[in-house]
């Protein structure tokens, strides 16, 4: 029987995260409000970007295919590791917002705020775990392609991010600027 190489086993953790996304898409409430189809691509091409550089040989070109980091086990397992918590808090989020959860930024009918979980520490959890998924397959790799797709990644969870708040604190004012106040951005205030 053949050994599955790190990259392989890397990946695992990534097929989980997106047979969840699929099974759990098909639950969610109806929308009240959505973003536009321009503001939707501006989160769609740098991600795709994002995950052609992280899990694509194609742009592995020039500086991109250089290691940033030696090709060592404890390295590649490191990675691993990393990748599998991220996409364990991606779940947790994504199971946490249940219902409200949507890939566009948008409104739900009957919309309310979710502080339970790590929703508790954090207002965007998921692209958290995304990203610290990403950091961790960029380990694996150990090309500056994967620490230039996690760099692309983070610039477009973050404009993502500033969307939905600019929407939840024009449907939920007073509530969400409190709930801002008391937690972090994409990570937890230290």
């Amino acid at each position: 029987m053949k050994t599955l190489t790190l990259w392989q086993i890397d990946m695992i953790p990534w097929y989980v995260f997106a047979a969840y996304w699929l099974v759990t898409w098909l639950r969610v409430k109806r929308t009240k409000m959505m973003e536009s189809l321009a503001q939707r691509l501006l989160t769609i091409v740098p991600m795709g970007l994002a995950f052609e550089l992280l899990f694509s040989r194609s742009l592995a070109v020039g500086p991109l295919r250089l290691r940033f980091v030696p090709a060592v086990d404890w390295i590649g397992w490191s990675g691993i590791a990393l990748t599998s918590l991220g996409v364990a808090i991606a779940i947790w989020a994504r199971y946490c917002i249940g219902q409200y959860w949507s890939s566009r930024v948008m409104l739900k009918e009957g919309h309310r705020l979710i502080r339970s979980g790590p929703y508790e520490f954090v207002r965007h959890p998921i692209y958290t775990g995304m990203l610290l998924a990403a950091m961790g397959t960029a380990l694996v790799i150990g090309e500056w392609r994967g620490v230039l797709g996690v760099i692309v990644m983070l610039v477009a969870h973050s404009f993502k991010a500033l969307r939905e708040e600019a929407l939840l604190t024009t449907e939920l004012s007073e509530e969400y600027a409190s709930y801002r106040r008391s937690t972090g951005f994409l990570f937890p205030y230290l």
